[in-house]
């Protein structure tokens, strides 16, 4: 008697998602230990495999309707892993990390950072160890009073660039902690915290290179989380804080118009002010060297570079937020007339809330300003990490990936060549983005698949 035909056995979602997270954690082990390398092929070869193994991860998650709890517990001790092992480097020797604790130093000592230049030979005896290396020391800071005051209160704590990068993870990890509970409020599956917490940005910008832009995430998101619950007041002063972190979500400001109270908006306003009371020179708000950072530092910037040619630097820079604005503006209005429409979705909320409080409505805005600014260092894109998980981000998820090629200029100015993206790096980054939207596009026309079930 001839025996049955058996089918071969397929690998359930949940298997297929442990499979990805041991090869990231090998991966980005591997980039840990070369870290020092950056830029380097010995670097980026396997940061290009764990940019492969996330993006495949990010099928699953977008194909899976829900996984099993401890699923998401396995994939978020990986993530701690590979964090703490990056945390355990030290950052490059003019990382911004070094002008952070330089800034919050300086202050300590009763210097304005607005107006100190670090290369002052006069000042030579302010430095340490660590704030002799840091970047463009002939400039002073270009860093927003929120951002200031947080060097000032970390520095208070302990005068280090290691203190700095483990302030940023608790931030990273608040980040995950309240991102948990967005995504059970809103009955979205919690398997969309590793679409954050894997991604390979947090572990190289975060934990290794230490930047600012984490704060301004995680304030951003407890902006967004409380706009959900409707507490107004402190959605508008998370808010005002982090666009004193930096000055980004700027462009966000139409998603709460009307979402808001005045009193709300005056008070984030007053706070925003008030921060910059320390920095005062002779009754005038210093700008540091924002000015010079818009006139003279150019990368990555194909978008900016052409609207350059036909413009001065300040008015391309306020192109690029007023595009960043009109973004808002439109996906405030979709996002309205939809949810009329349908009723229900991930904020299941009357349509004049629902759509601005959406996370790709405030994806959307910041990645267009940021296609357009004059420098776009992978470490800006951190701000949108933890608003994609909605098919119309896929682009933006694209582009988070995309970019780490331009790691490779770091590798290039070791060799003594010029700080310049090469053409073919900005080609591959963007060519993905756009071959990414047209794909996005085509899909929406066809009618949506049935999400697997994790088996």
């Amino acid at each position: 008697m001839e025996a049955p035909h058996r089918r071969p056995v397929r690998p359930t979602p949940s298997r297929r998602l442990y499979l990805l997270g041991a090869i990231l954690l090998v991966a980005m082990t591997i980039c840990s230990r070369k870290f020092g390398s950056l830029g380097a092929p010995s670097f980026m070869v396997p940061l290009a495999v764990a940019a492969i193994a996330y993006l495949l991860a990010m099928c699953e998650f977008f194909s899976t309707e829900k996984f099993p709890r401890r699923v998401i517990a396995i994939g978020l001790a990986l993530a701690a892993v590979w964090h703490v092992l990056f945390l355990l480097q030290p950052p490059g020797s003019d990382d911004d990390v070094h002008r952070y604790l330089w800034d919050g130093r300086v202050q300590r000592l009763g210097y304005n950072p607005y107006l100190v230049v670090p290369s002052d030979p006069a000042l030579a005896a302010l430095h340490t160890a660590e704030t002799r290396t840091l970047n463009n020391a002939y400039l002073p800071s270009p860093y927003p009073a929120g951002a200031q005051l947080f060097f000032r209160a970390v520095t208070a704590i302990h005068e280090s660039v290691f203190a700095f990068k483990v302030v940023f993870v608790l931030c990273d990890f608040a980040i995950v902690l309240l991102l948990l509970d967005v995504l059970r409020r809103t009955g979205q599956g919690e398997h969309w915290v590793l679409a954050y917490a894997w991604h390979p940005l947090l572990a190289t910008e975060v934990a290794g290179s230490g930047h600012i832009d984490i704060v301004g995430a995680l304030l951003l998101l407890v902006s967004f989380a409380a706009l959900e619950r409707r507490w107004r007041s402190v959605a508008a002063l998370a808010f005002g804080l982090a666009v004193s972190v930096k000055f980004l979500p700027i462009v966000l400001m139409p998603l709460y118009w009307k979402r808001v109270r005045v009193r709300d908006a005056a008070l984030a306003a007053v706070v925003f002010g008030l921060m910059y009371l320390p920095f005062l020179n002779h009754g005038r708000i210093p700008l540091g060297s924002l000015g010079t950072y818009f006139h003279s530092f150019r990368f990555n910037d194909p978008v900016f570079a052409i609207l350059e040619r036909v413009a001065a630097p300040e008015l391309a820079v306020a192109l690029a937020v007023l595009v960043g604005l009109l973004t808002a503006v439109w996906m405030r209005s979709i996002g309205r007339s939809s949810t009329t429409r349908v009723g229900t979705g991930a904020f299941d909320r009357p349509a004049s809330e629902a759509s601005a409080a959406s996370a790709q409505a405030f994806a959307w805005p910041m990645a267009a300003s940021l296609l357009c600014v004059p420098v776009v260092y992978p470490w800006y894109l951190l701000w949108l990490l933890p608003l994609l998980r909605s098919t119309s981000t896929i682009p933006i998820i694209v582009w988070t990936v995309s970019i780490i090629p331009t790691y490779y200029v770091w590798h290039l100015r070791a060799l003594g060549r010029p700080w310049i993206v090469p053409g073919w790096i900005m080609v591959l980054e963007y060519g993905l983005v756009a071959m990414a939207a047209v794909i996005v596009a085509f899909a929406r026309k066809r009618p949506p698949a049935t999400p697997r079930s994790p088996g």
